[in-house]
């Protein structure tokens, strides 16, 4: 998702606020071997790749994760760490995470056959989650202050609640909901559609990038991206070059929205978003409510309240079944990526927020406040 708004960079605004240059993380691999999916698949070797900044110290207790959005990196995080902001690698030790299928961790585009391509099984945010706890284990990380996630990130933070509900002091979920519903699988479907309609897509064994789908499904994402007040406003001016124009923006869109990104893990990350469902996990047997009210940390949920991929009325559903849930909607016009501070403003939001709510949850322990 990062990737998705540096393309919006190149027409002279960007999302991140922040005037100094990021914190760079060290980038590392973790290998799971004979890892079985959800679905069954047993993959040889599964790769995480995943980036630390800070140390963990004595008492193992200072360790946040942050789990990647679409087809982000690990440097998906950066408008919320560094001195003055939410996290501060001086005092904590940050774990950024990829996703399966952003063509870095293990992905259709290079995974050897028999799971090359269309053969990569389907990767659920369960099994992501579950690849990263094996990860925190292998990094000697007995506790989390947090999970913080931003969009398909909140999808997993809220997983990771469901799953291991004993192992966070708190959770924080931006532009980012518990389960994909009907609309938002529909949406999706859509944008698939726009990729598997070029022939040379070829069921996704192509020669070559099937480039027209590609486009298609880059118009179709922008789209939604935004706000429709965003677009009326026409705030893709804002410090953008004199001779900008709404023809030049969508332009930009079409050909440089995700550089690079392989159709197929295209595709696998939607179907991975599209399954999204906490209710799904035992033992709730599709009862996302259930779910939902298990959840025993607190959690911070910062909808966008203009957001047409996780709109805030599904978030204000939700915030209802969960037990300490502080509801902090993010007052902006930017849709989606308010959630990773597509402005000044929402950059001030959102750590403002989510400073306090590290600092009241410290050392929260779930077994006391059942």
């Amino acid at each position: 998702m990062q990737n998705i708004l540096l393309a919006a960079a190149s027409i002279g605004w960007f999302f991140n606020a922040a005037a100094v240059e990021p914190i760079v993380p060290v980038q590392h691999e973790f290998i799971l071997h004979n890892f079985t999916t959800e679905s069954g698949v047993t993959l040889p070797e599964a790769k995480v790749v995943y980036g630390t900044y800070g140390t963990l110290n004595a008492a193992g207790d200072n360790a946040v994760l942050l789990p990647s959005h679409y087809m982000a990196t690990l440097t998906g995080y950066d408008f919320l760490i560094g001195p003055g902001k939410a996290l501060d690698p001086s005092k904590l030790f940050l774990i950024t995470t990829e996703l399966f299928g952003n063509g870095r961790s293990s992905s259709p585009s290079n995974t050897p056959e028999p799971f090359h391509g269309p053969r990569f099984p389907l990767m659920t945010v369960r099994d992501n989650i579950n690849a990263e706890y094996q990860l925190l284990a292998a990094l000697k990380v007995p506790h989390l202050r947090s999970v913080i996630g931003f969009s398909m990130g909140a999808q997993q933070a809220f997983q990771w609640a469901v799953s291991y509900p004993d192992f966070m002091d708190g959770i924080v979920a931006t532009s980012g909901t518990a389960k994909t519903y009907g609309h938002g699988i529909v949406r999706l479907e859509g944008q698939i559609a726009a990729i598997t309609a070029d022939s040379s897509f070829n069921n996704g064994d192509y020669t070559a990038p099937p480039e027209k789908g590609l486009e298609a499904f880059a118009v179709v994402w922008t789209g939604w991206l935004f706000s429709q007040e965003w677009w009326r406003r026409e705030m893709w001016r804002i410090d953008a070059p004199a001779d900008i124009t709404l023809a030049k923006v969508i332009q930009n869109f079409r050909t440089d929205f995700i550089p690079g990104a392989d159709a197929n893990d295209l595709i696998l990350q939607m179907r991975t978003w599209q399954t999204h469902d906490v209710g799904g996990t035992a033992p709730f047997h599709g009862d996302v409510e259930a779910a939902l009210k298990s959840i025993k940390v607190p959690v911070l949920y910062m909808p966008s309240e203009t957001d047409l991929y996780f709109p805030v009325s599904d978030a204000k559903y939700e915030a209802a079944f969960i037990p300490n849930v502080t509801f902090a909607p993010i007052p902006s016009l930017w849709g989606h990526p308010a959630g990773a501070a597509a402005s000044p403003e929402d950059g001030e939001f959102l750590n403002q927020h989510m400073a306090a709510f590290l600092h009241a949850t410290e050392h929260y322990d779930a077994a006391q406040h059942k």
